[in-house]
Protein backbone atom coordinates (compact mmCIF):
# COMPACT_ATOMS: atom_id res chain seq x y z
CA UNK A 1 0.00 0.00 0.00
CA UNK A 2 2.83 2.34 0.93
CA UNK A 3 4.52 1.70 -2.40
CA UNK A 4 1.32 2.59 -4.21
CA UNK A 5 1.05 5.85 -2.25
CA UNK A 6 4.67 6.69 -2.99
CA UNK A 7 4.12 6.01 -6.67
CA UNK A 8 1.03 8.23 -6.73
CA UNK A 9 2.94 11.03 -4.95
CA UNK A 10 5.79 10.71 -7.41
CA UNK A 11 3.39 10.94 -10.33
CA UNK A 12 1.69 13.96 -8.77
CA UNK A 13 4.99 15.75 -8.19
CA UNK A 14 6.14 14.91 -11.69
CA UNK A 15 2.93 16.29 -13.10
CA UNK A 16 3.27 19.49 -11.10
CA UNK A 17 6.85 19.88 -12.30
CA UNK A 18 5.81 19.50 -15.92
CA UNK A 19 2.97 21.96 -15.36
CA UNK A 20 5.35 24.47 -13.81
CA UNK A 21 7.75 24.13 -16.71
CA UNK A 22 4.92 24.59 -19.16
CA UNK A 23 3.72 27.79 -17.45
CA UNK A 24 4.22 30.70 -19.82
CA UNK A 25 6.72 33.41 -18.92
CA UNK A 26 6.37 35.36 -16.72
CA UNK A 27 4.67 33.51 -13.90
CA UNK A 28 6.02 35.51 -10.95
CA UNK A 29 7.50 38.96 -10.17
CA UNK A 30 10.48 40.20 -12.18
CA UNK A 31 13.30 41.85 -10.25
CA UNK A 32 15.40 44.64 -11.79
CA UNK A 33 18.69 45.07 -9.94
CA UNK A 34 20.06 48.62 -9.92
CA UNK A 35 23.75 48.63 -8.96
CA UNK A 36 23.47 52.12 -7.47
CA UNK A 37 21.81 53.74 -4.46
CA UNK A 38 18.13 54.77 -4.51
CA UNK A 39 17.26 58.20 -5.87
CA UNK A 40 19.86 58.42 -8.63
CA UNK A 41 19.26 58.55 -12.36
CA UNK A 42 19.60 54.78 -12.93
CA UNK A 43 17.22 54.03 -10.06
CA UNK A 44 14.68 56.52 -11.41
CA UNK A 45 14.89 55.08 -14.93
CA UNK A 46 14.29 51.59 -13.53
CA UNK A 47 11.18 52.66 -11.65
CA UNK A 48 9.72 54.60 -14.58
CA UNK A 49 10.21 51.79 -17.09
CA UNK A 50 9.42 49.10 -14.52
CA UNK A 51 6.00 50.55 -13.71
CA UNK A 52 4.85 50.32 -17.33
CA UNK A 53 6.62 46.99 -17.86
CA UNK A 54 4.65 45.53 -14.95
CA UNK A 55 1.38 46.47 -16.65
CA UNK A 56 2.47 44.86 -19.90
CA UNK A 57 3.85 41.66 -18.34
CA UNK A 58 0.97 41.27 -15.90
CA UNK A 59 3.29 40.68 -12.92
CA UNK A 60 5.02 42.91 -10.40
CA UNK A 61 8.33 44.43 -11.50
CA UNK A 62 10.45 45.20 -8.45
CA UNK A 63 13.51 47.46 -8.39
CA UNK A 64 16.24 46.23 -6.04
CA UNK A 65 19.16 48.51 -5.18
CA UNK A 66 22.50 46.76 -4.72
CA UNK A 67 25.12 49.53 -4.79
CA UNK A 68 28.83 49.11 -4.24
CA UNK A 69 32.20 48.46 -5.87
CA UNK A 70 31.60 50.85 -8.78
CA UNK A 71 28.41 48.98 -9.80
CA UNK A 72 30.25 45.64 -9.82
CA UNK A 73 28.44 44.31 -6.75
CA UNK A 74 25.01 44.40 -8.34
CA UNK A 75 26.30 43.20 -11.69
CA UNK A 76 28.01 40.20 -10.10
CA UNK A 77 24.82 39.35 -8.20
CA UNK A 78 22.80 39.20 -11.43
CA UNK A 79 25.52 37.35 -13.35
CA UNK A 80 25.37 34.60 -10.73
CA UNK A 81 21.56 34.55 -10.41
CA UNK A 82 19.37 31.82 -11.83
CA UNK A 83 19.10 32.27 -15.62
CA UNK A 84 15.32 32.20 -15.67
CA UNK A 85 14.41 35.74 -16.76
CA UNK A 86 13.22 36.84 -13.34
CA UNK A 87 16.40 38.71 -12.32
CA UNK A 88 17.64 41.47 -14.59
CA UNK A 89 20.35 44.11 -14.34
CA UNK A 90 19.80 47.71 -15.35
CA UNK A 91 23.32 48.36 -16.54
CA UNK A 92 24.96 51.64 -17.40
CA UNK A 93 28.37 52.74 -18.70
CA UNK A 94 30.21 50.61 -16.15
CA UNK A 95 29.20 47.47 -18.03
CA UNK A 96 31.48 48.62 -20.85
CA UNK A 97 34.20 50.41 -18.89
CA UNK A 98 34.75 48.29 -15.78
CA UNK A 99 36.44 45.35 -17.56
CA UNK A 100 39.29 47.71 -18.49
CA UNK A 101 39.30 49.49 -15.13
CA UNK A 102 39.35 46.41 -12.88
CA UNK A 103 41.80 43.58 -13.36
CA UNK A 104 40.00 41.07 -11.14
CA UNK A 105 36.31 41.13 -12.07
CA UNK A 106 34.53 37.88 -11.21
CA UNK A 107 32.33 38.17 -14.31
CA UNK A 108 32.64 39.13 -17.97
CA UNK A 109 29.87 41.52 -19.10
CA UNK A 110 30.09 40.31 -22.71
CA UNK A 111 29.96 36.61 -21.80
CA UNK A 112 27.98 36.37 -18.56
CA UNK A 113 24.98 38.45 -19.67
CA UNK A 114 22.54 38.30 -22.55
CA UNK A 115 21.34 41.74 -23.74
CA UNK A 116 17.59 42.36 -23.42
CA UNK A 117 17.14 45.95 -24.60
CA UNK A 118 18.71 49.38 -24.46
CA UNK A 119 16.51 52.12 -23.02
CA UNK A 120 18.26 55.35 -23.92
CA UNK A 121 20.92 57.81 -22.94
CA UNK A 122 21.59 61.29 -21.59
CA UNK A 123 24.35 63.37 -23.20
CA UNK A 124 26.76 65.10 -20.84
CA UNK A 125 26.89 68.89 -20.59
CA UNK A 126 30.06 70.96 -20.17
CA UNK A 127 29.45 73.50 -17.39
CA UNK A 128 31.61 76.21 -15.83
CA UNK A 129 31.11 78.72 -12.98
CA UNK A 130 29.39 81.97 -14.03
CA UNK A 131 32.57 84.04 -13.64
CA UNK A 132 34.68 81.68 -15.78
CA UNK A 133 36.41 83.83 -18.44
CA UNK A 134 35.46 81.68 -21.44
CA UNK A 135 31.98 82.31 -22.81
CA UNK A 136 32.04 79.63 -25.51
CA UNK A 137 33.57 76.21 -26.15
CA UNK A 138 36.14 77.68 -28.55
CA UNK A 139 37.26 80.17 -25.89
CA UNK A 140 37.33 77.41 -23.26
CA UNK A 141 39.58 75.18 -25.37
CA UNK A 142 41.84 78.11 -26.25
CA UNK A 143 42.23 79.01 -22.60
CA UNK A 144 42.87 75.39 -21.58
CA UNK A 145 45.55 75.02 -24.27
CA UNK A 146 47.25 78.29 -23.30
CA UNK A 147 47.52 77.24 -19.64
CA UNK A 148 48.41 73.51 -19.59
CA UNK A 149 47.34 71.89 -16.32
CA UNK A 150 46.01 75.15 -14.85
CA UNK A 151 42.35 74.15 -15.10
CA UNK A 152 40.87 71.45 -12.88
CA UNK A 153 37.70 69.40 -13.07
CA UNK A 154 35.69 67.32 -10.62
CA UNK A 155 33.99 63.95 -11.00
CA UNK A 156 32.14 61.44 -8.84
CA UNK A 157 35.27 59.29 -8.74
CA UNK A 158 38.06 57.60 -10.65
CA UNK A 159 36.72 55.66 -13.62
CA UNK A 160 33.29 57.33 -13.47
CA UNK A 161 31.50 58.35 -16.66
CA UNK A 162 32.42 61.99 -16.03
CA UNK A 163 36.09 61.09 -15.56
CA UNK A 164 36.28 59.02 -18.74
CA UNK A 165 34.30 61.54 -20.78
CA UNK A 166 36.58 64.39 -19.67
CA UNK A 167 39.72 62.42 -20.47
CA UNK A 168 38.28 61.80 -23.93
CA UNK A 169 37.55 65.53 -24.24
CA UNK A 170 41.14 66.36 -23.25
CA UNK A 171 42.45 63.96 -25.89
CA UNK A 172 40.06 65.17 -28.59
CA UNK A 173 40.58 68.90 -27.93
CA UNK A 174 44.30 68.48 -27.14
CA UNK A 175 44.55 70.18 -23.75
CA UNK A 176 45.52 69.17 -20.22
CA UNK A 177 43.64 69.64 -16.94
CA UNK A 178 43.88 68.30 -13.38
CA UNK A 179 41.39 65.63 -12.28
CA UNK A 180 39.91 66.01 -8.78
CA UNK A 181 37.93 62.86 -7.85
CA UNK A 182 35.15 63.08 -5.23
CA UNK A 183 33.09 60.44 -3.46
CA UNK A 184 30.01 61.52 -5.36
CA UNK A 185 28.74 64.07 -7.83
CA UNK A 186 27.05 66.34 -5.28
CA UNK A 187 30.20 67.51 -3.44
CA UNK A 188 31.97 68.04 -6.76
CA UNK A 189 29.11 70.26 -7.97
CA UNK A 190 29.23 72.19 -4.71
CA UNK A 191 32.90 72.98 -5.27
CA UNK A 192 32.27 73.87 -8.92
CA UNK A 193 29.55 76.35 -7.95
CA UNK A 194 31.88 77.70 -5.28
CA UNK A 195 34.61 78.34 -7.84
CA UNK A 196 37.03 75.76 -6.49
CA UNK A 197 36.80 73.79 -9.74
CA UNK A 198 37.10 75.06 -13.31
CA UNK A 199 34.61 72.84 -15.14
CA UNK A 200 32.67 69.56 -15.15
CA UNK A 201 30.86 67.27 -17.56
CA UNK A 202 27.50 66.34 -16.01
CA UNK A 203 24.13 65.05 -17.16
CA UNK A 204 21.35 67.51 -18.08
CA UNK A 205 19.24 66.69 -15.01
CA UNK A 206 22.10 67.73 -12.73
CA UNK A 207 22.90 70.78 -14.83
CA UNK A 208 19.43 72.29 -15.16
CA UNK A 209 18.84 73.59 -11.58
CA UNK A 210 22.21 75.36 -11.68
CA UNK A 211 21.99 76.77 -15.19
CA UNK A 212 18.42 77.99 -14.61
CA UNK A 213 19.54 79.85 -11.49
CA UNK A 214 22.69 81.20 -13.23
CA UNK A 215 24.95 79.44 -10.72
CA UNK A 216 26.59 77.58 -13.63
CA UNK A 217 26.91 78.30 -17.34
CA UNK A 218 26.56 75.56 -19.94
CA UNK A 219 28.95 75.77 -22.89
CA UNK A 220 28.10 72.68 -24.95
CA UNK A 221 26.19 69.40 -24.90
CA UNK A 222 27.95 66.21 -25.99
CA UNK A 223 25.47 64.75 -28.46
CA UNK A 224 24.65 65.03 -32.14
CA UNK A 225 21.60 67.19 -31.43
CA UNK A 226 20.56 69.72 -28.84
CA UNK A 227 18.84 68.70 -25.61
CA UNK A 228 15.20 69.75 -25.18
CA UNK A 229 15.85 70.80 -21.58
CA UNK A 230 18.70 73.11 -22.68
CA UNK A 231 17.62 74.28 -26.16
CA UNK A 232 19.96 77.29 -26.24
CA UNK A 233 23.08 75.22 -25.54
CA UNK A 234 24.92 74.16 -28.73
CA UNK A 235 26.28 70.69 -29.36
CA UNK A 236 30.06 70.22 -29.31
CA UNK A 237 29.94 69.96 -33.10
CA UNK A 238 28.06 73.25 -33.45
CA UNK A 239 30.42 74.89 -30.95
CA UNK A 240 33.56 73.90 -32.84
CA UNK A 241 34.54 70.37 -31.80
CA UNK A 242 32.89 67.92 -34.22
CA UNK A 243 33.03 64.23 -33.47
CA UNK A 244 33.06 64.50 -29.69
CA UNK A 245 30.14 62.71 -28.02
CA UNK A 246 29.83 61.33 -24.49
CA UNK A 247 26.78 60.21 -22.60
CA UNK A 248 25.43 58.08 -19.80
CA UNK A 249 23.26 55.25 -21.08
CA UNK A 250 21.06 52.48 -19.68
CA UNK A 251 20.09 49.00 -20.80
CA UNK A 252 18.69 45.77 -19.41
CA UNK A 253 20.61 42.49 -19.43
CA UNK A 254 19.83 39.02 -18.06
CA UNK A 255 22.12 36.22 -16.89
CA UNK A 256 23.68 34.20 -19.69
CA UNK A 257 21.77 31.03 -20.60
CA UNK A 258 18.41 32.65 -19.85
CA UNK A 259 15.88 30.87 -22.10
CA UNK A 260 15.40 32.53 -25.47
CA UNK A 261 11.62 32.69 -25.05
CA UNK A 262 11.95 34.59 -21.77
CA UNK A 263 14.47 37.04 -23.23
CA UNK A 264 12.29 37.57 -26.30
CA UNK A 265 9.22 38.25 -24.14
CA UNK A 266 11.15 40.74 -22.03
CA UNK A 267 12.62 42.49 -25.06
CA UNK A 268 9.22 42.78 -26.71
CA UNK A 269 7.56 44.32 -23.66
CA UNK A 270 10.46 46.63 -22.75
CA UNK A 271 10.42 48.07 -26.25
CA UNK A 272 6.64 48.42 -26.06
CA UNK A 273 6.91 50.21 -22.72
CA UNK A 274 9.28 52.74 -24.30
CA UNK A 275 6.59 53.60 -26.87
CA UNK A 276 4.33 54.84 -24.07
CA UNK A 277 3.99 58.63 -24.13
CA UNK A 278 3.91 58.85 -20.35
CA UNK A 279 7.18 56.94 -20.08
CA UNK A 280 8.73 59.12 -22.79
CA UNK A 281 7.67 62.30 -20.98
CA UNK A 282 9.01 61.14 -17.63
CA UNK A 283 12.34 60.08 -19.10
CA UNK A 284 12.49 63.30 -21.11
CA UNK A 285 12.11 65.29 -17.90
CA UNK A 286 15.29 63.57 -16.71
CA UNK A 287 17.12 64.87 -19.75
CA UNK A 288 17.13 61.37 -21.23
CA UNK A 289 16.84 60.57 -24.91
CA UNK A 290 14.72 57.47 -25.44
CA UNK A 291 16.69 55.39 -27.95
CA UNK A 292 15.43 51.79 -27.83
CA UNK A 293 17.45 48.88 -29.16
CA UNK A 294 16.53 45.21 -29.21
CA UNK A 295 18.85 42.60 -27.74
CA UNK A 296 20.99 42.11 -30.82
CA UNK A 297 21.41 45.84 -31.41
CA UNK A 298 22.18 46.47 -27.74
CA UNK A 299 24.72 43.66 -27.79
CA UNK A 300 26.58 45.29 -30.68
CA UNK A 301 26.41 48.65 -28.94
CA UNK A 302 27.83 47.17 -25.73
CA UNK A 303 30.69 45.53 -27.63
CA UNK A 304 31.49 48.79 -29.43
CA UNK A 305 31.42 50.78 -26.17
CA UNK A 306 33.67 48.21 -24.48
CA UNK A 307 36.24 48.43 -27.27
CA UNK A 308 36.11 52.24 -27.45
CA UNK A 309 36.57 52.88 -23.75
CA UNK A 310 39.19 50.15 -23.33
CA UNK A 311 41.28 52.15 -25.80
CA UNK A 312 40.68 55.43 -23.95
CA UNK A 313 41.48 53.85 -20.58
CA UNK A 314 44.68 52.27 -21.87
CA UNK A 315 45.83 55.44 -23.63
CA UNK A 316 45.22 57.66 -20.60
CA UNK A 317 46.34 55.23 -17.92
CA UNK A 318 43.16 55.69 -15.89
CA UNK A 319 42.92 53.54 -12.76
CA UNK A 320 39.79 52.69 -10.82
CA UNK A 321 41.44 53.38 -7.46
Amino acid sequence: MRSIVRALCACLLSGLSVLAQAQPFPGKPVHIVVPFAPGGAVDTVSRIVGARLAELLGVAVITENKPGASANLGAEYVAKSAPDGYTLLLGANGLATNPALFSSLSFDPLKDFVPVARIGYAPLVLVVPPDFPAKSLREFIAQARSRPGALNYGTSGNGSSGHLATELLKTTAKFDALHVPYKGGAPALTDLVGGRLSFMLINPLEALPYTNSARLRALAVSSDKRVAMLPAVPTFGEAGLPGYEASVWWGLVAPAKTPHDAVAALTRQVLKSLEDEGVKDKLGNLGAVVAPQDGAQFGRFLKSETDTWAGVIKATGIKAD
